[in-house]
């Protein structure tokens, strides 16, 4: 499949399978789900490692990212209405349950994905991204709250976009991400519509407090990197508590842009997860 749609929204995606050399049942399939401010590209040096693995792997280009899937509405980029996004990809392509993996704003997609639809999840791994109740009580509870003063400012009208516009390229190379994906995700912002609907996922956060994420059931692994500028250690060592289920925290001496700066790592945590 090279799309799918749902609610008149047309959603690209990135579907491939490699042959099996790991023992890993190769109707498996993978679900890659990105943040901000990337592209599907940002998995292009984990999939080869599931695809020798045996693994299908599907990674879509989220709402807001693509001209024929970016609503107007702050409220269609709640966290429900995203993860309704997943559940519709997996009923385009046929599946009734699959592994998902998230990082950034695709991790909080994940940890809804889990906590309401458990029986479509045969497990999850989730990069960067701790639990949301983590995330909400580190707020009152640690310095995450002056890490993410981004996040209020964003909710303004037009001015966000102006001050991305000219501080988003040095943001970018300055939190370590490779110079190759700072040219690729600021080029595509630059794209009619393109940066406010990245940004719309940050203006859909009043509604998505509203719609709570609770524990979680199914199998999971958190990586996070310790020298990330954006999510502290005090959620993501609180994650745990909101899983009821088999759990790996791993530690990587690493930044936030984990599928960029540690496709080794992140897929071997993958590939562990899905065989276990």
């Amino acid at each position: 499949m090279d799309n799918f749609e749902r609610s008149g929204l047309r959603f690209d995606v990135i579907d491939q399978a490699g042959a099996p050399d790991r023992g890993v049942p190769a109707e498996e399939t993978v679900v890659l789900l990105h943040g901000f401010p990337q592209q599907p590209s940002a998995f292009d040096a984990v999939v080869p490692h599931l695809h020798r693995a045996g693994l299908r792997t599907l990674v879509p280009s989220q709402r807001g990212y693509t001209s024929t899937a970016r609503p107007r509405a702050r409220s269609d980029y709640s966290n429900a209405e995203t993860v309704a996004d997943v559940v519709a990809l997996l009923d385009a392509a046929g599946l009734d349950k699959v592994h998902l993996v998230g990082h950034d704003w695709g991790g909080f997609q994940v940890w809804g994905m889990a906590a309401w639809h458990p029986d479509r999840v045969a497990s999850i791994t989730v990069l960067s991204t701790p639990h949301p109740a983590a995330f909400l009580e580190s707020m009152i509870t640690s310095g995450q709250g002056l890490r993410s003063w981004y996040m209020a400012f964003f909710q303004l009208p037009l001015l966000p976009e102006t001050f991305a516009r000219r501080s988003l390229e040095r943001s970018l190379t300055d939190s370590r991400l490779p110079s190759a994906s700072v040219a690729e995700y600021c080029k595509a912002m630059e794209r009619p519509g393109a940066l406010t609907g990245a940004l719309n996922w940050y203006r859909g956060m009043p509604f998505s407090i509203q719609q709570r994420v609770g524990p979680i059931t199914v199998p999971t692994t958190y990586v996070w990197g310790r020298h990330d500028f954006a999510l502290g250690r005090a959620a993501a060592e609180r994650t745990e508590r909101h899983v009821q289920a088999p759990y790996q925290f791993r530690e990587l001496n690493s930044g936030h842009w984990l599928p960029e700066t540690e496709p080794d790592a992140v897929a071997e945590a993958i590939l562990a997860r899905v065989a276990g």
